[in-house]
């Protein structure tokens, strides 16, 4: 049985976006092995049948070094598992185990899912990176990009060529397992906004602290409630005793983080991610499928899922005023017209960004690479393997 590999820079990527995926090229007669850098979830897809490779990668590093070697990890890999065909995700995957496959003339499937800091800054490091995608992207089978700016970006900067490039609705929404639910919460009367974001700068979380100390002040029956992990190695990092200070002060109200999402997503009012910038949010098409209604910022990743004024509002990128006055208006609309804004989020997802249209891409190009594509050839003390 031919085999596929699955790779990305962490196995909680893999378990939270790709499983499904997996699952629905294995029912299509091929074996599917996962490839990321061990951590729990690495147990939980074992748990569910399928073989896991452990790999170092560093996912925010520009070391050299520490990039060689992952090079040459995903070298050794490819020549022991001698996969098919291979799925990329994240950008050194993307990269490094591109070049790799590359080696062995083991047809690649890349994908996009954002332009990333060493893409957005400009500096030496940004240079480098273009011309490494360039290289590793010019020998794709083909190329998903989750929305058509970072598309259009890689186009413009000449790092992918044109007739390679696919537009893919993120990595698709299990819309059964996200749908509306009936809100448990304790107190009819109290309005809930919920962000769900990394505790980090770019995500705007600061914004919507801001906005919630304007509106607090002028509404007692409302709360900004904030579900989310600290990430310590982003260098926009927020900390913790910024996030529990607010909370003590009921300015915000902080509600940990957990994997489980669906439970906060049902029991709030409308969910805000006043994000920077986005592949695709994950979280805003979650809330979508769950019928919710949405405010997020007018910019790439986010603006796709939000259609101002008919499933949520659009507001200004870093602008805590835009995000408040969009609040306000949520809050003192109609529970009818909000449940309308929330029953036009769920058909947009359903008609765009289900899980089933992006699995019938992947496994429509999948098919597109021939026998005759995939039959590489490993050199190993001097024998060929086929």
């Amino acid at each position: 049985m031919k085999k596929i590999a699955i790779v990305a820079n962490s196995a909680w990527n893999l378990y939270n976006f790709r499983l499904n995926l997996a699952k629905a090229i294995e029912d299509s007669g091929y074996r599917v092995i996962f490839i990321a850098p061990y951590d729990r979830y690495s147990d939980l897809l074992e748990n569910e049948g399928f073989k896991v490779h452990d790999i170092t990668i560093k996912a925010r590093g520009t070391n050299p070094i520490d990039d060689n070697e992952t090079l040459i990890k995903f070298k050794k890999l490819y020549k022991k598992l001698q996969p098919s065909i291979i799925l990329h995700y994240t950008i050194k995957p993307v990269i490094y185990g591109t070049v790799a496959a590359n080696i062995y003339h083991i047809p690649v499937i890349n994908t996009i899912t954002g332009l990333g800091s060493a893409l957005i800054a400009n500096n030496f490091i940004t240079n480098i990176t273009k011309q490494l995608y360039k290289f590793s992207l010019d020998k794709s089978f083909k190329v998903f990009f989750q929305n058509r700016d970072d598309m259009e970006f890689f186009l413009k900067n000449k790092m992918v060529k044109k007739d390679k490039c696919t537009l893919v609705a993120g990595s698709g929404i299990d819309t059964k397992k996200f749908s509306p639910i009936k809100s448990i919460k304790n107190s009819s009367n109290n309005f809930s906004f919920l962000l769900i974001a990394r505790m980090i700068r770019d995500k705007g979380v600061y914004e919507y602290i801001e906005a919630a100390k304007m509106l607090k002040s002028k509404y007692y029956n409302i709360s900004f409630n904030i579900l989310g992990f600290f990430d310590n190695s982003n260098n926009g990092s927020i900390p913790k005793d910024t996030i529990k200070t607010l909370h003590d002060k009921k300015i915000i109200n902080y509600l940990g983080s957990s994997d489980h999402v669906i439970k906060y997503i049902a029991n709030a009012d409308c969910v805000v991610l006043p994000s920077y910038r986005e592949g695709i949010s994950r979280v805003l098409l979650e809330a979508a499928s769950m019928a919710k209604p949405i405010i997020t910022t007018d910019t790439t990743g986010c603006r796709d899922i939000v259609k101002d004024g008919v499933n949520g509002f659009l507001c200004r990128v870093k602008d805590s005023k835009s995000l408040a006055i969009k609040c306000e208006k949520m809050f003192l609309y109609s529970k009818e017209t909000r449940e309308m804004l929330g029953k036009n989020s769920r058909k947009i997802v359903i008609e765009n960004f289900s899980e089933d249209i992006v699995i019938d891409k992947y496994l429509n190009y999948i098919s597109q690479i021939s026998p005759s594509f995939y039959k590489f050839k490993i050199k190993i003390d001097h024998k060929i393997v086929n």
